[in-house]
């Protein structure tokens, strides 16, 4: 019998993610040697190998990185289960968006007024995620919806409705060889360093960033730039300019929220957001 359970797939996920079975130990307060002997069990039972192992490394075989995808998303829906059935019992429901801190564009003030006039308005609770990890806040029943930019976070798992269409810019130090210019395209940009974000797998060579407040610092020091949608580098720090990228592919600000809830009052926090932002000015080109 193959089937793996939920706390075989936790503590797989938390070696793969750590890529270091002490880390992980301790992550889960469990003894290392136990996890080691759970791992061992979990590869014996699937007849793969999950972990390349050396005396001073640990990496993901193929097998290792398709279970970490899966299991990732199996935890999350076990997670979104447990969490519906509560609020499903809960006497008076209420909705709780999840943002990035300065993420909503300016929408953020106007969609909640709009929701409010709906005659079956409910408690909204704003909650603030990171970077990368807001999608999992709605897959994982954290929150019942999420302000997300398409292409950037995972959609996998969500339904989604645009709210904003967008050019990008970049993000330079005063002092680059490109700040001269009033605008760009993506060849330009040629050899130059970009951060990566934590917790994204594919993102660029340079320096890990979790947030923007790193990544401005880092801008300003010269050790990187950045290409991201142009309401999220307002307002302008001093020491940056901000350039339009003219053939870089849009980005989307989404309202999202799970595939699997059909509740009418996210349905209406939906439609209350589309509306919002549709009569809402564009944002105004970043100055420097």
């Amino acid at each position: 019998m193959n089937d793996l359970e939920t706390r075989e797939i936790e503590y797989f996920v938390a070696v793969a993610e750590e890529l270091h079975f002490g880390r992980a130990a301790a992550r889960l307060s469990i003894a290392q040697p136990a996890l080691s002997k759970a791992v061992q069990r979990i590869e014996s039972r699937l007849g793969v190998q999950l972990l390349v192992r050396s005396s001073r490394h640990v990496s993901l075989s193929p097998a290792g990185e398709a279970l970490l995808h899966h299991g990732r998303h199996a935890l999350n829906a076990v997670s979104a289960a447990a969490e519906a059935a509560r609020r499903a019992g809960a006497p008076e429901a209420h909705l709780r968006l999840v943002i990035k801190p300065g993420g909503d564009a300016n929408l953020l003030s106007g969609i909640l007024a709009a929701y409010a006039r709906q005659p079956d308005a409910r408690r909204v609770d704003v909650l603030f995620g990171g970077a990368t990890d807001r999608a999992d806040h709605v897959r994982d029943g954290r929150a019942d919806l999420a302000l997300l930019y398409a292409p950037f976070d995972d959609l996998t798992g969500l339904d989604h409705r645009t709210l904003l269409v967008e050019g990008r810019v970049a993000i330079l130090p005063r002092g680059h060889r490109l700040a001269a210019r009033k605008e760009l395209r993506m060849a330009d940009l040629e050899g130059e360093t970009l951060p990566r974000w934590k917790g994204v797998p594919d993102g660029g060579s340079g320096p890990e960033i979790a947030d923007v407040a790193q990544m401005t610092q880092l801008i300003v020091l010269g050790r990187t730039i950045a290409v991201l949608p142009r309401s999220s580098v307002e307002p302008a720090h001093p020491g940056l300019v901000h350039r339009p990228v003219t053939d870089a592919p849009p980005s989307r600000m989404v309202i999202a929220w799970s595939q699997l809830d059909h509740r009418p009052l996210v349905a209406s926090f939906v439609e209350a957001a589309v509306s919002a932002s549709r009569a809402t000015p564009s944002p105004a080109p970043p100055g420097e």
